[in-house]
């Protein structure tokens, strides 16, 4: 009975790469997927998040270094891989232009693994970790740290009653947006709000909600990105 090994060479499989290799390349590559996942998943922020996204990362790794180590110095298998997979269509728009990076970072790990780089495999996945952890814990690239987008339907008056309540809870707030009614009686405004380091903001929206005046109070966190 052949051997495991004497079988791969009979199949012209491990020509480059011995099974405890091909063996040693996949668990690296399904390691660093699993940490770059979980990295992603420790980072995310906003509304996109998606576990599908979390397991395509995973999978990404580890085909990426099979495929290498099928590819390994063979022209010919490179062309032919290249025109076996451009059948593929995908058609999943990425929502969020970071979720390219762990994609990009998933390939790059995938590769490395699969050529057997392991130093710069894992190297390269620990020192990108770092830098998304050190990132996310600094709030890199926010414009705010204590911002609000504050949207409410209010009476048409001389004397706004809101005015002093947002003195009281911001330390700045600019009007963004005027949407005066049908009738003229009432308009809906949409202020961006800095709130003051210690008020809280369920407070904040009870004491504008409690005035008869208002309505529709609708108070949106915009620390990284809002529309309105």
């Amino acid at each position: 009975m052949k051997s495991v090994e004497e079988f791969l060479n009979a199949e012209r499989i491990a020509t480059i790469y011995g099974p405890g290799e091909i063996l040693s390349n996949i668990a690296l590559a399904l390691v660093l997927g699993l940490v770059i996942s979980y990295i992603y998943k420790t980072t995310h922020q906003g509304l996109s998040y998606s576990q599908s996204f979390m397991l395509t990362l995973v999978f990404v790794s580890i085909i990426v270094a099979v495929v290498m180590m099928i590819i390994g110095n063979n022209l010919a298998r490179a062309f032919a891989l290249v025109g076996a997979l451009s059948i593929i269509r995908f058609r999943t728009v990425v929502k969020d232009t970071k979720d390219m990076a762990y994609v990009f970072m998933t390939l790059a790990a995938g590769m490395a693994a699969g050529t057997s780089s392991y130093f710069l495999a894992v190297t390269s996945v620990i020192f990108m970790g770092v830098v998304a952890l050190v990132l996310h814990a600094s709030n890199y690239g926010s414009l705010y740290k204590s911002e609000f987008i504050l949207r409410f339907r209010t009476i048409v008056s001389d004397d706004p009653p809101y005015i002093p309540i947002i003195q009281q809870f911001t330390k700045s707030s600019n009007l963004l947006h005027v949407e005066p009614s049908g009738d003229g009686e009432t308009s809906k405004l949409t202020f961006d709000i800095v709130m003051q380091r210690d008020a809280d903001a369920q407070a904040f929206s009870t004491r504008i909600s409690a005035l008869p005046e208002v309505s529709e109070v609708v108070l949106v966190a915009s620390k990284n990105d809002a529309d309105y």
